[in-house]
């Protein structure tokens, strides 16, 4: 795998911790800028809203550029933007940074899985794909824990400034390392090419599918804290550890999709999905702590698994839309992180407590897989051992 990939995941590691730290900081932030716990949590859904709207519109705005001109825009913004926030103290401004920083990472992600799978040989998009997510599985792991106990010990700015300061060598690394190359499409040619390319219904499905399971993992995984306490009866000091345990499992997840997506992807799908659906079902119904450690790893492993899966699926299928077709995976997965969480939420709040999000889990896991198969013109015409079938 080329060097300036991993350069691009370092990148994208510094854009998960700050997509996911708000989830520890957000009482800091609230009692230094005068304003509710809730309305302090409206930081992570504009940051959210900021990677479903900008995942398209900053691709579509990049086409004419050439690639690396528009990594090194975006990621520069991105860090600009982190350093204003670490020192506003208004927190409109403050707001206004989230969703900014949300567009520039979308641009910065579309057109990073864009440049990483087109210069990497055409077998060869799951591997690279995994490598851009790992940064994404080793800000979870790594990332968002420093980010909480740098908020612990310095207060919130500190994770932004950590932010901003890991931005700094990427793109410093960028500038040196990934290679020049021509705008991705002509004056001329403008969006509609692309734009044509992403109505293959195939693609659509995999869309689908990809919204449907990222929303699984996020319901689930939003909720993790009051399951751990609340359902298996685990003391708080779990809660961090059964975090790490979902992060480790994301980065076997992509590790081991990386290896098989580019050669099996239809029976990692088929097989992956199932195995996920049916861990679920038995979080859900047992929620020991026992089972709780074991299946969080589990369920970490195979969701981030199936996940990347998709999206190398994604690329594949949207050859003739390179750019966008990468914009539109990360705002599919975006409209899953954003639905998950959500649904979760009104089912503990109709009164079904902590347990119902894994069910909600895996009823999206279900629908999923009921798509699978009944598309299968849209996700198995194809042989199911070939890439991108």
């Amino acid at each position: 795998m080329p060097f300036f990939v991993h350069l691009l995941g370092l990148a994208v590691f510094a854009m998960g911790t700050s997509e996911f730290m708000l989830s520890g900081l957000v009482p800091g932030v609230a009692q230094d800028l005068g304003v509710t716990i809730p309305e302090a949590g409206r930081l992570t859904s504009a940051f959210a809203v900021g990677m479903i709207v900008g995942a398209p519109l900053m691709a579509i705005l990049s086409l004419r550029w050439p690639r690396r001109r528009a990594l090194l825009a975006f990621l520069a913004v991105f860090l600009l933007v982190h350093v204003l926030g670490a020192v506003t103290t208004s927190f409109d401004v403050l707001l206004l940074t989230r969703v900014v920083g949300a567009l520039a990472n979308a641009g910065f992600l579309a057109v990073a899985l864009s440049a990483a799978t087109g210069l990497v040989a055409p077998d060869a998009k799951g591997r690279a794909t995994a490598v851009l997510l790992g940064g994404v599985t080793v800000a979870c792991v790594v990332g968002v824990p420093a980010g909480a106990l740098l908020g612990q010990m310095w207060g919130w700015r500190s994770a932004f400034w950590a932010v901003a300061l890991v931005s700094a060598p990427a793109f410093a690394a960028i500038l040196r390392s990934v290679p020049a190359s021509p705008a991705v499409v002509s004056r001329e040619g403008g969006a509609r090419p692309e734009l044509g390319a992403l109505r293959d219904r195939r693609l659509l499905v995999t869309l689908l599918l990809g919204a449907l399971v990222n929303g699984a993992t996020f319901c689930a995984y939003t909720y993790l804290a009051p399951i751990v306490t609340d359902v298996a009866g685990m003391g708080t000091a779990w809660v961090p550890v059964v975090l790490a345990l979902f992060g480790l499992g994301s980065f076997a997840g992509v590790t081991v999709a990386g290896r098989v997506a580019d050669v099996r992807p239809a029976r990692l799908l088929v097989l992956g999905g199932a195995a996920l659906l049916a861990g679920w079902v038995v979080f859900a119904l047992t929620a020991s702590p026992v089972a709780t450690v074991v299946l969080v790893l589990v369920q970490g492993t195979l969701a981030f698994a199936v996940g990347s899966t998709l999206i190398s699926q994604v690329l594949y299928a949207a050859t003739g839309a390179p750019t966008l077709g990468g914009a539109f995976a990360t705002a599919a997965f975006n409209v899953g992180a954003a639905l998950g969480p959500w649904l979760g939420g009104l089912v503990i709040g109709a009164g079904h407590g902590f347990r119902s999000p894994l069910w909600v889990s895996a009823l999206l896991v279900a629908l999923a897989l009921a798509v699978l198969v009944r598309r299968q013109d849209g996700m198995n015409n194809q042989a199911a051992d070939s890439p991108g079938s």
